[in-house]
């Protein structure tokens, strides 16, 4: 039983679903939501206040001016993706804390969250505790 006990937990302490990444941003924790897709993708869509990063443009030139104290929540399209998890390895060798983000911008939407971009979609928005 220990084993699993730990398995679930690791698997808690890597990753976020949507409502986790809400909160966490309606709280204002240092947290910054990475967009590993395409940038057309992000273009067309992405989560509100994330920035874009491709998962293959990742290296360390691309983000020494990113902030090591923040906690970085990688995404992509969802399940059926795994740029979240190429970028959130990339990170974490980067020497920053991460999280994944499961299911990605498709369950972001279907938890009924705001989007950002050419198509977005309204839904429920960050209220920030700034």
């Amino acid at each position: 039983m220990e084993e699993q006990i730990n398995h679930y937990q690791q698997k808690l302490d890597f990753e976020w679903d949507a409502a986790d990444l809400f909160e966490n941003l309606e709280e204002s924790a240092h947290v910054i939501v990475v967009d590993t897709r395409k940038t057309f993708a992000y273009d067309l869509e992405h989560i509100p206040g994330a920035v874009n990063i491709p998962h293959r443009t990742m290296d360390r030139a691309r983000v020494a001016k990113l902030d090591k104290t923040a906690i970085y929540v990688c995404y992509c399209d969802g399940i059926g993706c795994n740029g979240s998890t190429k970028g959130a390895l990339k990170m974490t060798q980067l020497g920053f804390k991460v999280r994944e983000l499961i299911g990605g911008l498709d369950w972001w939407k279907r938890d009924g969250y705001s989007t950002e971009g050419a198509e977005a979609v309204t839904g429920t928005e960050i209220q920030c505790a700034c």
